[in-house]
């Protein structure tokens, strides 16, 4: 890898808000921090593509609703192919964490999430994106 350094032209309180930013999230350096947004930004075109990506979609759900934890297993086998790993944690009596690995198709990896976090009674659900590994 080769790096090369190039001069970048930003707003004096800007970058005092952005040094304080990196310095709360433990960046060692400005340039870690700037290569970390260009990944961020890569990433969220590449889910806007055909690429193949990963991600993980969480849920937090009741399972004592009538029904839920069916229709949220019929959801995800009908998702086979895109759906690489699930965890269920019990996170008290009633409530339910499931995390639920994705790696394939990102329009489908979406459209799962969006069908999963549809679902009556499911309190929360988010979808991490990521790059599936290759040079993004």
């Amino acid at each position: 890898m080769t790096l090369i350094r190039f001069g970048v032209s930003i707003d004096k309180e800007l970058l005092l808000k952005f040094d304080r930013l990196i310095k709360d999230k433990k960046y060692t350096n400005r340039s870690e921090a700037f290569r970390d947004l260009i990944r961020q930004e890569l990433i969220q075109k590449q889910w806007q593509g055909d690429l193949e990506v990963a991600g993980a979609i969480t849920l937090v759900y009741n399972h004592h609703k009538r029904e839920l934890v069916n229709k949220l297993m019929d959801i995800q086998h009908d998702f086979g192919d895109l759906i690489i790993s699930s965890q269920h944690i019990h996170l008290d009596h009633n409530n339910c964490l499931e995390i639920i690995a994705v790696k394939g198709n990102p329009k489908e990896a979406l459209n799962l999430s969006d069908s999963l976090k549809s679902v009556k009674g499911v309190n929360h659900a988010t979808l991490s994106m990521s790059s599936a590994g290759k040079e993004i």
